[in-house]
């Protein structure tokens, strides 16, 4: 290989970059500093708040998710990449589903695009010649990819907490890829929620302490997936059909309904892999109830819905069929307080004494 080949090789551009990972899928790609930045010191003041509620992790390594080097010494730049999983289909519940959030249904997300980013290490190495040092994550590593995100440019942290694009909105995944190639980095978009406050609103139980601070332990998405124990009694109304995740705060966002926003390409077929099957988009709660662990397991298959466990999930249709009032799901709340687990049981209890409640007071 002569010296001129080699030279051209080794310096892999921004452009370049961006472009190989869009070609093998991606929605979205971005260059941000793999350094401490600003933004990242708030995760300090978040825990020291307790909002974490269990996911004691994230204070384990707190000291490399402030820090990119820590996770990867010699790293020079963050590949920011995005995927849609936004799938332009509404759905109009009716009496009986229970809520799943969207993005949870389908083929793990985790694989799927962390297979991606691999796939954009193998590229990169060919284009720079050489062995490289690099370090991919689909939200798996102790990193703070939302910062990353829009120092990438992919777009501003809303009044929610999540990264929105002014094109795709919030529905998409993000990936990171540290690597030890000197790159330019993107410009940021500025923030443009303005004055709106939706998220703020409709969150049922005002997890949403001020913009963009979230207290975890008041979210429905972190009370039916993270949270490993009984659900607080103060938020079980407010849960209402929610089993796994909460879409709400994405749901009113501006940014989301757009008529211009649009759901882009599957060329690669990744994002048929990860719309939701058809028994998840609105899963009825009597199937639920029904389901045994054999049944969970084979029903949960390579979804993230592995997420909450066989437990969490009975807890959180529990909850929902109490909600419902449908009376026709006693004898599946009954068999789940016959249960030798006590979180079932309690839950379960709590289940029907709601839906006893709520007849009672429909014939008042």
């Amino acid at each position: 290989m002569n010296e001129s080949f080699r030279e051209a090789q080794s310096h892999v551009s921004s452009q370049t970059v961006k472009a190989l990972a869009l070609g093998l899928g991606f929605d979205l790609a971005g260059i941000a500093p793999a350094t401490p930045l600003p933004e990242t010191e708030f995760l300090r003041d978040w825990l020291a708040r307790g909002f974490a509620g269990e996911m004691h992790y994230l204070a384990r390594r707190v000291e490399e998710r402030v820090d990119p080097q820590r996770v990867l010494s010699g790293a020079k730049s963050a590949i920011v990449v995005g995927f849609v999983y936004h799938h332009g289909m509404r759905h109009d519940f009716v009496s009986g589903e229970s809520r799943v959030s969207r993005y949870a249904g389908g083929e793990d997300y985790h694989d799927v695009l962390l297979d991606r980013l691999r796939a954009l290490e193998a590229a990169l190495e060919v284009c720079a010649g050489r062995k490289l040092t690099c370090r991919s994550y689909v939200d798996t590593g102790p990193i703070q990819e939302r910062v990353l995100a829009v120092y990438g440019g992919l777009g501003w942290i809303g009044k929610n907490g999540c990264v929105i694009h002014p094109r795709f909105g919030s529905y998409f995944f993000l990936g990171v890829l540290f690597v030890d190639l000197e790159l330019e980095n993107d410009v940021r978009i500025a923030d443009r929620c303005g004055t709106c406050t939706a998220c703020l609103e409709v969150c049922p139980t005002q997890a949403i302490v001020e913009p963009r601070v979230v207290d975890a332990r008041r979210c429905i998405s972190y009370t039916t997936i993270e949270a490993k124990e009984g659900i607080p009694d103060a938020l079980r109304v407010a849960q209402g059909a929610h089993v796994f995740g909460c879409d709400l705060c994405q749901e009113v966002c501006p940014w989301n309904r757009r008529p211009t926003q649009d759901v882009p390409t599957d060329a690669h077929g990744l994002r048929a892999r990860i719309w939701p099957r058809a028994e998840w988009r609105a899963p009825a709660l009597r199937w639920l109830l029904e389901l045994t662990p054999d049944a969970w397991r084979a029903a949960t298959r390579d979804t993230a819905l592995r997420r909450s466990k066989y437990r969490g999930l009975m807890r959180n249709a529990l909850i929902a069929a109490g909600n419902s009032g449908d009376c026709e799901l006693l004898p599946w709340i009954e068999r789940h307080r016959a249960s030798d687990d006590a979180m079932l049981v309690e839950h379960a209890q709590w289940a029907l004494d709601r839906i006893e409640a709520l007849a009672r007071a429909a014939t008042m």
